[in-house]
């Protein structure tokens, strides 16, 4: 028997390849790769697409030779990704638009052109995506406006994964019902492409890939495309999921009543239900994982992105520093933010810099630091970002609390995982023990799983189980626990009171001649 799998994990920010010693649930090798995220203007988040197909190849090449594996040794791949990504495609499939990303928000304004044309509480029930900029549906009715031509020219629009493996398989276009299930265009109920979501977006099935399941494999990996990945050729691929289900799967949250927590460029709470579950607010996301299996949870913008923000624009001389040491940036940056204390002095962040999606799907928002005094300094400012990044994260596990019940155990994955500091904040944030699985790789782990429920040699997921062991667990400090407690109250009292403010603030960003 074959003992590895390679784990492709496509991110907003970077593609990690892991290998996996699927006999010991184990890391072998990692790969990175990274890429930058265009933002020319506030509302704009785009991305190569070639560059990240590039990135992907390079991965697995170099995870597979970090491995000191035989390329005969992998027994498939197994794709994780990140949702909500948009490209138009031609005729020959070649990109027309760049990946317009989950960041992307030129779409806000369809937020209130589909309320006023259709009922879009029904579609958010129907789909489990929130009715917002970042999904598809909404980014289709942006560019069939804003970019007629370009519109009706695509003969396909796809995301980032069904791109990268089109280019594997002959242009053959296929999209998981997971990712798929992020567009806003797909039925949970009839896993099939949503009607009303069709008519809104002006296309119709035709124009969009394959639907197949999560376990579905794609056979025939040619000679050519095999070299370039240090595979044999026909290494199986299964087409795989999006990175947020999966990253349950990987950390272990297999019940309703366990959520993950996970902060990477940004963030999301999670739990998996035995059945589609929307929220009657709409604060809460549905997507699916398996025929058996969906995931409700919510997402926010803010998340690690946050960190390397600070490192870049508000703490430079430290990460500057850092580096002429030989030290992580982000190790100073916390040693930085431990000098102020819990709360920061009564320094409060909502850290809404690039828009929000849950609990509040508005891309109208924007940062803020709340009881900024002459009392502060830098090290107050950076552990608000930190725990204003906790008190969002707070306020969509109470959103999906409402929807999957509460939780008896809430597990730790993405970036964040790698900080005791920040975790133990989380912990202390939401009051809750927080588990921290010793592999920290989630989502690849969880590609990992289903790439063995996909081959037939799991049943189900329950074996991922024994992947997420874990050393510790953090505990809430009472003392401080009482003083985010506080805060918090703060904190959700300031989101409604700024709605306005908000959204003049942004459409002076956006279009500050008018």
């Amino acid at each position: 028997m074959k003992p590895y799998i390679v784990a492709a994990d496509i991110g907003t920010t970077s593609t990690k390849a892991v290998v996996v010693d699927t006999a010991a649930g184990a890391v072998r090798a990692v790969t990175s790769i990274e890429y930058p995220l265009h933002t020319p203007a506030p509302d704009r988040a785009e991305q190569d697409p070639d560059e990240i197909a590039r990135a992907v190849e390079t991965a697995i090449r170099s995870a597979v030779e970090r491995a000191g594996i035989a390329a005969g040794a992998v027994r498939c791949v197994v794709f994780s990704s990140a949702m909500h990504s948009l490209i138009a495609l031609d005729e020959s499939g070649a990109p027309l638009t760049p990946s317009i990303t989950w960041a992307d928000n030129r779409a806000a304004s369809y937020v209130d052109v589909l309320k006023s044309q259709t009922d879009a509480h029904a579609i958010y029930a129907a789909t489990g995506t929130p009715i917002h900029p970042m999904s598809p549906l909404l980014k289709l009715m942006w560019l069939r406006d804003k970019e007629p031509a370009i519109f009706a020219r695509a003969k396909t629009f796809a995301g980032i994964k069904e791109y990268v493996l089109a280019g594997w398989f002959g242009g053959r276009l296929v999209v998981d019902h997971s990712i798929a299930s992020a567009t806003g265009l797909f039925s949970l109920e009839r896993r099939d492409w949503h009607g009303p979501s069709l008519l809104a977006a002006g296309i119709d099935a035709s124009r969009l890939p394959e639907l197949v399941p999560t376990t579905h494999t794609l056979e025939g990996l040619d000679r050519a495309v095999a070299e370039r990945l240090g595979l044999a050729p026909g290494t199986p691929v299964v087409v795989g999921a999006s990175d947020g289900v999966l990253a349950n799967v990987g950390a272990g949250a297999l019940e309703p009543d366990e959520f993950a927590v996970t902060i990477g460029t940004s963030g999301a709470v999670r739990a998996i239900v035995r059945e589609p579950r929307t929220d009657p607010q709409g604060r809460t996301f549905c997507y699916a994982l398996s025929d058996d299996r969906w995931v409700a949870g919510g997402a926010i913008n803010n998340g690690g992105v946050l960190f390397r923000w600070v490192r870049d624009h508000l703490a430079t001389k430290e990460a500057d520093e850092a580096r002429a040491a030989g030290i992580d940036p982000y190790e100073a940056l916390t040693a930085l933010a431990r000098q102020a204390p819990p709360g920061s002095g009564g320094l409060v962040t909502l850290p809404l810099f690039a828009g929000e999606r849950a609990p509040y799907w508005n891309a109208d928002v924007r940062g803020v630091f709340f009881g900024l005094s002459l009392a502060h300094g830098k090290p107050h400012m950076v552990r608000a970002v930190l725990e204003g990044v906790g008190y969002a994260v707070r306020s969509v596990a109470e959103a999906v609390a409402d929807a999957a019940g509460r939780p008896r155990e809430i597990r730790a994955s993405g970036g964040f995982a790698r900080s005791p500091f920040w975790r133990q904040t989380i912990a202390d944030v939401l009051g809750a023990p927080l588990t921290v699985p010793d592999a920290i790789e989630s989502s690849a782990l969880g590609a990992a799983a289903l790439g063995l429920v996909a081959l037939g040699d799991w049943p189900d997921f329950a074996g991922a189980k024994a992947w997420s062991a874990s050393s510790h667990t953090h505990e809430p400090n009472p003392a401080t626990r009482a003083t985010y407690d506080e805060l918090f109250s703060i904190y959700s009292d300031l989101y409604p009171r700024l709605v306005d403010p908000f959204r003049r603030i942004v459409r002076f960003q956006t279009h500050p001649s008018e």
